[in-house]
């Protein structure tokens, strides 16, 4: 513990010498619109992004214009905050706004590395992304970890229906990247974060140690190093009418293994309810596992003694092996991103612009090194001959029997983990490239146009393999000559004998390794476009007089017509299909919109009403997915009765069409058995068995349908087979299921905001906002299997669930799958179901505390009250709340309660400047003991251990200095006392990580300490 006090007091110390200014404006932005610039009037809340000085771009609208004020709560995140924060990739700083559900791609075992945004935890399909207002890319494709964090201005993040602003998928509400596309000069940005974590035993270390599984060392670790690297230069010319810049980043992750943390020693389980704990294990070892499959000994289990003396012993826990030891926590990452912005001023009327980014992203997650189990392989066993000079006379007689020393061959089952070899990755490359571009300027007076598109291509290689069961073959027969030991076949191709019957013998055998996995790579190549061409004409009709009588503000309008096209295509080779089946796809669809924005004050500047205005949004939307034409749209409106208080409200019908693989889904028809017990709800149910006394034999007890008769009428029966015998599925086969051959409509969200802004001329400086959300989604998409309509229609006979039953004209639910049937079948999947529901209340507050000749204190708070998180998945089913809850239909929900304090020092020569955060998260608990049967929370499921995760206080720490010269420095820690996470046993069912907590919501990996410095010139 001393060496990392005395660490962060170095770093203290070092940083009062060199740090960079985190400066005024912190995370959230009360006010609703962005964060003025200093100086800025009060009424001129925002950031001037356009070549008219006095216009203002707010998220959330198309038009912009003079003393623009949101309607709806916008959380801005500043460029100060992000450079505080030290972050190196966009999802460190995401991932503390408290409307965002946390993802963390870098610490998921199963992540494709591409890293996504869920508003309100409704969803990536539900939160649309924008870079200066434009799309970032196809909804499937996208990365945000392209965008470079040292270019950005801030981050909007506008939580609530857009719709009828942006188009499709902005049922949750929009995330705004605003870059920095006027930059001038040349300017070097570097960063390097690592983790400074004191290891000490505790429970994790405990249950290990029963296993003998390796711990990692106790006392200070350095690990996880983050390099981000960046260049930006920019240039205007021909009298300022003519910019360009460009950026290139380069950023490394280093691997850092679960075994590398006390808290992940080993994956915990608990197999029954308050139970004891226990480690997750495996028979893959490093002494090997052999289990004869004929012979005296068949199915039986042994180990390879581990005292190398060549002999077995039988299998037990005792001899397991940690699986998990050496996956990623932090997975190795590579990532080049770059770009360029232009822009090229003809006239007034005449602005051509162009923003270009790349990206290329490697990323690799490691699982053991083995020789897998023969019951991973669809065609062949392993084979072993009797005289394999590997084998001692012990071990031939119990895998062979009489035939030991002989040339006679048997199966066996072998797993082994090969050590000091590299271990088998999981490989993903992606790469991306994003085009945006158009001209604007003004053509009348009043008047601008926009016209311009975006063009995005993501491509995604996933590589992994499975070592090949005929080389391994190859491997063990081998044969001993003068003493050597030499392969029999494949000998041209570099065959490496393997000896799977001694203890450690395959540790350091890099060769054999590459011998039996090279070749074996299957690749999935999957492209997703986006094209994208938009056009936008507003103006301000009050140029020509239109506006209300007693406002000084014209009515304003804006007129948009989008055309876009989303494509995906993927391709497998062989060894794909040979490892997982599959096969190539070529999906798309397009769609045509068009949208009206108004904007209309009403009354200013009166007596109690400073402001009053109305604005309202309609767009028309037709995708070639759906016949049908629909429609979204929005109404809002402000008062201020006075100068010190703002109310405002908005009501959004926001509708999102499926994604392009969402409406593939649906549509796309395939067919199968249902292989579990189900059976027709209109047949006779069984209610138990009975047993003829002579013969012996068991027969069927009978009762009653579970459906009535009115129910299957409506799935088609007629009513003289109702409860026949000759409905039940077929006893060997099952009934028939269809999947597909849905068209997927719309879902459809209604968002009702409302709240409050207070800035009082008392208190000078300060800004507060609440504001209450409430969002009903209804027709939600999403995968429903046969139960879903089965159980829905013997409960309501409603034809939404009744109509899912197409039967034969004899009134059977079973035909024969490969011949592509048009009846007997009951259908499932992805289809609109039910509701969804999301409620609660944001606060977000700003304040501004002047201290003379001292410089000034700014306080920026952010806060999320969530007060409803869920809905109700069929009419059937009860409304259930997960709101502080996690498992189960929950799986890891929002906390009730988050947010974020910054508190930031600044002296008055803005030379040095001091920032401390605070984050908070409520505690949960799981849905076992709820005590809401609609959760799975019953007497019966209630827990007395482990049913409960504390609340959470993380403190961060910024210091720096910025020289007038161009140049500064910042020293921070995050998650400065380095709290421990959760530990939660069985953790990959609640966050798909093997880590025994949440690494998405908690700083997992310990203390982070980062070092950025910049330089201009």
């Amino acid at each position: 513990m001393l060496r990392t006090k005395t660490m962060l007091l170095a770093g203290v110390c070092v940083s009062t010498v060199m740090a960079a200014p985190a400066l005024a404006q912190g995370q959230s932005n009360p006010s609703g619109a962005p964060i003025a610039p200093e100086g800025a009037t009060s009424q001129a809340r925002g950031v001037s992004d356009s070549n008219d000085a006095g216009s203002i771009v707010v998220t959330g609208s198309r038009i912009t214009r003079p003393n623009a004020t949101a309607a709806a709560p916008i959380t801005s995140v500043t460029s100060e905050a992000i450079r505080a924060q030290a972050a190196v990739n966009v999802e460190d700083v995401l991932n503390r706004v408290p409307q965002i559900a946390p993802d963390s791609q870098q610490n998921y075992q199963d992540s494709d590395g591409r890293q996504r945004i869920k508003l309100r935890n409704l969803g990536f399909e539900r939160t649309l992304v924008l870079v200066d207002g434009k799309r970032l890319g196809s909804m499937n494709g996208e990365d945000v970890n392209m965008i470079p964090t040292t270019l950005l201005k801030r981050i909007d993040v506008l939580t609530g229906g857009a719709s009828a602003v942006y188009g499709s998928d902005a049922i949750a509400g929009v995330v705004n990247f605003v870059m920095d596309d006027d930059f001038q000069g040349i300017r070097i940005d570097g960063n390097y974060n690592f983790y400074a974590h004191k290891n000490s035993p505790g429970l994790v270390s405990q249950v290990a140690s029963q296993y003998g599984f390796a711990q990692p060392a106790r006392g200070d670790t350095a690990d996880g190093g983050r390099s981000d690297l960046t260049l930006t230069v920019g240039k205007k010319l021909l009298d300022d009418r003519f910019h360009i810049s460009a950026y290139v980043d380069y950023r490394k992750i280093q691997y850092v293994p679960l075994s590398a943390r006390e808290t992940s020693g080993c994956n915990l389980t608990q197999t029954v309810k308050d139970g004891p704990l226990g480690c997750s294990t495996t028979m893959y070892t490093a002494t090997g596992y052999v289990s004869p499959q004929a012979g005296p000994n068949a199915g039986a289990g042994f180990i390879n003694n581990p005292d190398g003396s060549r002999g077995f012993v039988p299998y037990s826990d005792a001899l397991a092996d940690n699986y998990y030891s050496t996956i990623s926590f932090q997975r190795a990452d590579e990532r080049w991103n770059a770009g360029s912005f232009a822009s090229f001023k003809i006239s007034d009327a005449a602005e051509l612009y162009s923003n270009v980014m790349w990206f290329r992203d490697k990323s690799q997650n490691y699982f053991p090194a083995r020789i897998l189990s023969s019951a991973n392989y669809t065609n062949g066993v392993y084979s072993v001959g009797c005289n394999n000079p590997y084998l001692s006379a012990s071990q031939a007689q119990a895998i062979c029997g009489a035939a030991a020393g002989t040339a006679t061959t048997v199966p066996v089952d072998l797993r082994y983990r090969l050590t000091g070899v590299r271990d088998q990755e999981d490989r993903y490359l992606n790469n991306g490239l994003r085009i945006s571009s158009g001209v604007r300027g003004e053509f009348a007076k009043g008047w601008r146009y926009d016209v311009g598109g975006v063009y995005a291509r993501n491509r995604q290689e996933y590589a992994w393999a499975r070592p090949s069961i005929d080389r391994i073959n190859n491997a063990l027969n081998s044969v001993s000559t003068n003493g050597t030991i030499s392969c029999v076949n494949d000998t041209a191709n570099g065959c490496v004998p393997l000896d799977p019957f001694s203890a450690y013998s395959s540790t350091n055998n890099q060769a054999l390794f590459d011998y039996i996995l090279n070749g074996t790579y299957g690749h999935q190549i999957t492209v997703n476009k986006l094209y994208d061409v938009l056009a936008t004409v507003q103006g301000d009709l009050g140029t020509y007089g239109i506006k209300s009588p007693w406002a000084e503000q014209g009515v304003a309008v804006a007129l948009t017509g989008e055309y876009r096209r989303d494509s995906l295509q993927s391709f497998v080779d062989q060894n794909w299909i040979a490892l997982a089946g599959g096969s190539n796809q070529s999906l798309a669809q397009h769609a045509w919109e068009g949208g009206l924005e108004v904007q209309a004050p009403i009354i200013e500047h009166r007596p109690y009403a400073e402001l009053l205005q109305v604005n309202g949004a309609y767009r028309a939307s037709k995708y070639s997915s759906n016949p049908d034409t629909f429609s979204t749209w929005k109404a809002e409106a402000l008062w201020a009765p006075v100068r010190d208080i703002t109310f405002r409200a908005s009501i959004n019908r926001a509708q999102r069409a499926p994604t392009v693989v969402e409406a593939f889904q649906g549509k796309n028809i395939g067919y199968g058995r249902i292989t579990n017990t189900y059976n027709d709800i209109c047949a006779p149910s069984i209610v138990g068995t009975t047993v003829d006394p002579r013969t012996g034999q068991q027969s069927n007890v009978y009762g009653a349908p579970a459906a009535s008769a009115a129910a299957c009428a409506a799935t088609g029966l007629a009513a003289n087979l109702y409860g026949s015998p000759t409905l039940l599925c077929p006893t060997d086969v099952g009934c028939t299921y269809r999947s597909g051959g849905f068209t997927v409509n719309p879902e459809t969200a209604y968002t009702k905001t409302f709240g409050v802004v207070l800035r009082p001329r008392f208190l000078p400086g300060l800004s507060v906002s609440v504001d209450r959300f409430m969002i009903d989604l209804n027709d939600s998409i999403g995968y429903n299997d046969t139960s879903y309509f089965s159980n829905g229609c013997a409960a309501t006979g409603s034809a939404f669930f009744c109509d899912m039953f197409v039967r034969n004209p004899d009134g059977t639910l079973y035909s024969d799958p490969a011949s592509n049937p048009g009846t007997g079948f009951i259908r499932q999947g992805t289809t609109n179901y039910y509701k969804s529901k999301s409620y609660g209340w944001d606060l977000q507050g700003q304040y501004t505390l002047r201290l003379r000749e001292l410089g000034r204190l700014d306080f920026d708070f952010s806060g999320s009250l969530t007060t409803l998180a869920g809905g109700q998945d069929s009419p059937i089913l009860p409304r259930y709340n997960c709101a502080g809850y996690y498992g189960g239909s929950c799986g890891q929900l929002i906390p009730k309660w988050t947010h974020s304090l910054r508190t930031t020092y600044t002296t008055r020569d803005q030379l040095f400047s001091a920032s401390f955060n605070w984050r908070h998260l409520s505690s949960m608990t799981n849905v076992s003991n709820s005590n809401d049967p609609a959760l799975g929370g019953t007497a019966d499921t209630a827990r007395s251990s482990y049913y409960r995760i504390p609340s959470y206080d993380y403190f961060d720490l910024a210091l720096g200095i910025h020289f007038k010269k161009g140049y500064s420095i910042q020293i921070a820690a995050n998650n400065l006392f380095d709290r421990k996470p959760p530990l939660v046993p069985n953790s990959y069912g609640y966050s798909l990580s093997y880590a025994n907590t949440f690494p998405q919501r908690y700083d997992s990996l310990g203390r982070q300490i980062a070092i950025s410095a910049t330089t201009r010139f």
